[in-house]
């Protein structure tokens, strides 16, 4: 790996014989399969260097954010600005060989919690975003009990309108009804196996939420052509995000079902697009529309980094590994925001509701639209008869004629 690095044998030779060369080696090799430019390489292998040299034996059982502090800004100093390019290039070294600490408070009654883990996991087979909900739900709720010198076991109702009390100024109706929905099966959880008092999860009484209380925060489809309009130059980012924005307007997806798909879901030949729908936890096969052929045969084509990876989208700049779910909100909101687009929430769902009523508008029945959105049920799906304004019209434009 030195050796494509550097040229002169001298600076070959303090690489190559300097500490924890093999350590800094197996890193530059996973960077470089990333796709890390050249320049970028010789940088990086030129910090971790100077980082070993000031390493101490210790230093192998765990190193925290203070004490690369206080290696990189140790006597003599390199400067303000390099002392950052130390501790940019050295932290993500230290994670990859296991050997960065994070300082986290301790959750009270963590065990339950990692039971309760497990069991959504292995057992309901629960999708990661309904595991990643919960869990926080839980771990603030363990964190307050822990704050406020509470026991699980002794956990009495009047402790349940405290903790709910406690952060009253600060949640909606919507988002303490959001909460209860999320902490009343960790601690019908915690009873069946004994942790808390068997009763204790009847006593969450949350707001009353009326069904179809609320507008869905669709974007006009006018909105949606100048968000896509935005993409049209060839610039790489525009090119992967057309892909994106064209996957969430014309077949609804969730950003989840995006970032998870893979090479092998799209059948070129047959024009066919395999998508796992996560609340079904089955595969759905969609037309693969021409429109969408051509921005994702684009993407891949030209701009995808040419990385071992099945997931379709890539991150643009190194290392080039799979985008996340939050990358694709990020798109999306940013998109929207520079475009003075107003709406209630700026991000994929918005075009998961754009979709489902422009389906709308199209005089789909509301089976086919949930058919179309991977729901599992028509009651999900008829909160979008609320944004059928034509339809609406129609009956504000009726004649009652001479009726009194």
């Amino acid at each position: 790996m030195f050796q494509t690095l550097f040229r002169q044998n001298a600076a070959l030779q303090r690489h190559q014989t300097g500490p924890l060369a093999a350590e800094r080696r197996r890193y530059l090799q996973h960077c470089a399969a990333g796709g890390a430019p050249y320049g970028q390489q010789r940088k990086r292998a030129k910090c971790l260097l100077w980082i070993a040299k000031r390493l101490v034996p210790h230093d192998r059982q765990g190193i925290n954010a203070e004490r690369l502090h206080e290696i990189v800004h140790g006597r003599p100093s390199p400067g303000p600005t390099m002392a950052q390019v130390f501790l940019e290039f050295g932290r993500p070294w230290l994670k990859f060989l296991g050997w960065w600490r994070t300082e986290r408070e301790p959750i009270p009654f963590a065990e339950h919690l990692e039971s309760y883990l497990t069991w959504m996991r292995q057992e309901r087979g629960f999708s990661p975003a309904t595991v990643h909900g919960r869990n926080w739900c839980a771990t603030n709720f363990l964190r307050w009990c822990g704050q406020s010198g509470r026991d699980l076991a002794s956990l009495r109702p009047h402790d349940l309108d405290a903790y709910i009390a406690t952060f009253g100024d600060r949640w909606s109706r919507i988002s303490v009804a959001s909460m209860a929905t999320r902490l009343r099966p960790f601690l019908r959880y915690a009873a069946s196996i004994g942790a808390c008092p068997r009763r204790l999860p009847d006593a969450i009484l949350s707001p009353r939420i009326y069904q179809l209380e609320s507008l869905p925060y669709a974007l006009s489809w006018e909105e949606v052509h100048k968000l896509l309009a935005s993409t049209a130059s060839a610039s790489p980012r525009d090119v992967r995000d057309r892909a994106m924005l064209m996957l969430l307007a014309v077949y609804g997806l969730r950003r989840g079902e995006v970032a998870a798909l893979r090479l092998d879901q799209i059948d070129w030949a047959r024009r066919r697009l395999w998508i796992h729908r996560l609340k079904r936890r089955q595969p759905q096969v969609y037309p693969l529309q021409r429109s969408v052929a051509e921005a994702l045969s684009r993407y891949v084509d030209t701009v995808r980094p040419r990385v071992p990876y099945p997931e379709v989208f890539i991150r643009l700049q190194a290392p080039h590994q799979p985008i996340g779910d939050g990358a694709i909100y990020h798109v999306v909101s940013e998109r929207l925001r520079a475009l003075g687009i107003k709406a209630a929430h700026l991000g994929p769902h918005a075009l998961r509701h754009s979709c489902a009523a422009r389906l709308l508008a199209d005089r789909l029945t509301l089976k086919e639209i949930g058919d179309h959105l991977g729901h599992r049920s028509t009651a999900a799906t008829r909160v979008y008869t609320k944004v059928d304004l034509a339809a609406l019209r129609e009956v504000g434009d009726f004649d009652l004629g001479d009726l009194p």
